[in-house]
């Protein structure tokens, strides 16, 4: 006979540490020769990221010891950081990757006895010299790769441009040595594709006020020797049109994923041709997606002509597309999310994917056998599955008879039981972005509170992506608005059912998720707490004002509207000017040395809650940015939000660290 135990007072052996331990996922996968390399999370070293070999034989290696961090800046969310190549002749490998803490290049020959030397130069101005997205010319004499220089202190006194550092090490402390191939007429871009004759360029482009997913440029030039691109034309994507990749075929056919049908789908054009042509037109899912990183993946062409694709609507799958005939095979597996990852090599391709059941881990398709195998994870697995929640994939009605998705995670616990008459509590989780989705895949932090009693709705709420683009601008000139509308809707649907109970029911999450969930509290009265982690609070400060980084600086002119026309709009919907609406508690985790949803926010409100005699709690993590990395941020950050639930459902446990709360 199970044991009856009231909701959220079941014991778990997924303890925050063992959460903790499991956050991250691999990125970044490329092949060096027949290896395959990813990015790795370090959550017990400091938060870094590794650069994990798998080689030949099997073996799993680390390619650099700590401290060394592969991780760009660029864009703050980073991008590519790392190129590698074989060589021949036996000398092994060449890597050059971006370390975390400078910002520098670096170039690495793993299997010698040198470290690692420096390609490129500091700088003492602003945010110094930044890189992202690197290719290695196939002449063996130099990387290209976006370079995003800044020219003075302030988050918006930034230039980028495609560049060309040498591989000699000559550009490390002379500035001069490293080539402009582009001009700086756009605010953004991406690394260079080059074309298989390695004559052409590719590359994205976009300005302010759009973001990547609102309007980009595909951007081509002729590769000149010794100087910039000439002939810098755009050939595809518009204001309204976002391109989220480009890249070539073997046959030298250009290949890009566009949105100008509402969804991102993969276009060709054929070498000497004007125009593009659909290659699964009518199919209402995706190909693409948020470029929120500078070089993710959702295709990747093959040596014999097909071309490996990430698609779907709502969660996606590994596919491999025959351009001629359209015909699309979808990789056997039980992954329900692909990264943007993908690489190949030959006849093999690889990518990073999740299920319920199973974290991010590297797989490998043999395109020739259709054989797909898991080659590398983030995590060792050593809780019993029997302890995972199972979803339910859910659409929800919202107002206007919209539809709503999300996932629904009962509490679950193989030893333990409720009793009949009581309803469980339940968090509404809403993720970042906004621009952006809750993949359907096994997440411990969920795991944490389901095993213990605790239900969790993941709300894909209106502006997510993986419905369309039609699905995502629910969301233009409405943040605030929407979002909080949909996961209330989310919420009452699961209490009016008897799914949740009506009096214990929280709302969480960060960044953009940490906005809706404090305006969640001052627009409605669904929620009986709240944890808010790393918010935007404060509009008119995050946005032109200055208070962000660059990329994100005009994004609240689609999300809110521009703050000449409407300033009312921006005081009326910010968390920071209604303060005297919010009566729930809540926990504030932010990390201080946050650029994008900087500390000043959370100060600025928490300043105007002072005295209102709303219990609240503020954690600040040192040498934490935007997103939790070490463990022990990310173990405190979980113990207190499930103190908070403790605290405000009534929940009888003692196992939780207290959290002291002010008024």
């Amino acid at each position: 006979m199970v044991p009856t135990g009231p909701y959220g007072t079941w014991p778990s052996p997924i303890d925050a540490r063992l959460a903790a331990a499991h956050d991250g996922l691999p990125e970044f996968v490329g092949t060096v020769g027949d290896e395959v390399w990813w990015t790795a999370p370090r959550p017990a070293e400091g938060g870094r990221r590794a650069l994990v070999r798998r080689t030949s034989d099997g073996r799993e290696v680390s390619v650099l010891p700590a401290p060394w961090n592969v991780r760009s800046r660029v864009v703050e969310y980073g991008g590519q950081p790392w190129a590698g190549t074989a060589r021949d002749g036996g000398a092994g490998p060449l890597v050059v990757f971006c370390h975390f803490p400078d910002q520098r290049l670096y170039a690495y020959e793993p299997d010698g006895g040198a470290p690692p030397r420096p390609l490129t130069p500091l700088s003492a101005v602003g945010g110094g010299l930044r890189w992202a997205d690197p290719v290695l010319h196939p002449d063996g004499t130099e990387v290209w790769c976006v370079l995003e220089e800044y020219t003075g202190e302030g988050p918006s006194d930034v230039r980028r441009v495609i560049a060309a550092v040498p591989l000699d090490g000559s550009a490390a402390e002379d500035r001069s040595a490293i080539r402009e191939l582009t001009d700086d007429r756009h605010r953004f871009v991406t690394g260079p594709r080059l074309s298989p004759d390695g004559r052409r360029a590719a590359w994205l482009a976009w300005d302010h006020p759009l973001m990547p997913w609102d309007g980009t440029l595909v951007m081509t030039g002729e590769v000149v020797p010794g100087g910039p691109f000439a002939s810098v034309t755009p050939v595809a994507g518009a204001v309204d049109e976002s391109v989220c990749q480009v890249d070539w075929a073997a046959d030298g056919s250009l290949l890009y994923a566009s949105d100008r049908s509402g969804w991102w789908e993969l276009h060709r054009q054929a070498p000497g041709a004007t125009a593009a042509t659909a290659l699964c037109a009518g199919r209402e899912e995706e190909f693409g997606g948020p470029l929120w990183k500078v070089g993710l993946r959702w295709f990747q062409p093959l040596d014999s002509g097909l071309v490996a694709v990430v698609h779907g609507k709502g969660t996606t799958a590994l596919g491999i597309l025959d351009p001629e005939t359209g015909e699309l095979v979808d990789a056997a597996g039980p992954w329900t999310e692909w990264a943007p990852a993908l690489a190949a090599h030959g006849s093999r391709v690889f990518g990073v994917a999740a299920s319920p059941r199973s974290g991010f881990e590297v797989v490998e398709l043999d395109t020739g056998t259709g054989r797909a195998r898991v080659i590398g994870a983030a995590h060792e697995d050593p809780v019993d599955p029997a302890y995972y929640p199972e979803p339910q994939l859910r659409t929800f009605t919202g107002p206007d008879d919209r539809e709503i998705h999300a996932h629904v995670y009962p509490p679950h616990n193989p030893d333990r039981t409720a009793p009949g008459d009581e309803l469980p509590p339940y968090v509404v989780w809403a993720h970042g972005g906004p621009t952006g989705r809750a993949p359907l895949v096994l997440d411990l932090e969920i795991a944490y509170f389901t095993s213990r009693g605790i239900g969790v709705a993941e709300v894909n709420y209106g502006g997510s992506t993986g419905y369309g683009r039609a699905y995502r601008e629910r969301l233009r000139e409405q943040w605030g608005v929407v979002d909080v509308e949909d996961c209330a809707a989310v919420a009452r649907a699961l209490a009016d059912e008897g799914t949740a109970d009506p009096a214990r029911l929280a709302i969480r999450g960060g960044s953009a998720g940490g906005w809706t969930a404090a305006a969640s509290l001052t627009a409605t009265d669904v929620y009986a707490c709240a944890a808010i982690r790393y918010p935007v609070l404060d509009l008119v400060a995050w946005g032109t004002a200055g208070e962000t980084h660059d990329f994100e600086s005009h994004y609240l002119e689609s999300l809110v509207g521009p703050l000449a026309e409407v300033p009312a709009r921006y005081e009326e919907r910010s968390p920071l000017s209604r303060v005297d609406r919010i009566s729930a508690p809540f926990v504030l985790l932010q990390g201080l040395d946050d650029l994008v949803c900087p500390p000043a926010q959370s100060e600025r409100f928490l300043a105007r809650m002072a005295g209102r005699g709303v219990p609240h709690a503020y954690l600040a993590f040192e040498g934490e940015q935007h997103g939790f990395r070490r463990a022990e941020t990310l173990v405190r950050a979980l113990e207190a939000e499930l103190a908070l639930y403790v605290r405000t459902f009534g929940i009888a446990r003692d196992d939780v660290p207290p959290l002291e709360m002010t008024r």
